[in-house]
């Protein structure tokens, strides 16, 4: 598919929820939903990897550096999100406040 469709369908997706269009019980499904594709999706590239011969031969150094990849990621994943939310409270329900300097 054109990169063009997942785009749009992600800018879709953005604006329905930033107008908050649907219901609190449908985000509840859709969560639930989107852990379940998130696991058959994993489960396929699963398969794909367990096929591909060159990619189990080599896994010892695909192992590495996909660890140090995956490490390095959620260091600087957790980094990021404490120097932006020193910037951005967050109430309650959600909205963002900022902070008056």
């Amino acid at each position: 598919m054109n990169i063009l469709f997942y785009l749009i369908i992600l800018v879709l997706g953005a604006t329905v929820g930033y107008k908050k269009l649907l219901s609190e019980q449908s985000l509840e499904k859709l969560s639930k939903l989107q852990n379940v594709a998130l696991l058959f999706l994993l489960f396929i590239m699963g398969i794909n990897i367990g096929l591909d011969r060159d990619i189990i031969a080599s896994f010892g150094v695909i192992g590495f550096q996909a660890v140090l990849l995956a490490v390095s990621s959620i260091i600087f994943s957790v980094i990021g999100v404490r120097l932006v939310s020193k910037r951005i409270d967050v109430g309650q329900k959600g909205e963002e406040v900022g902070h008056d300097h």
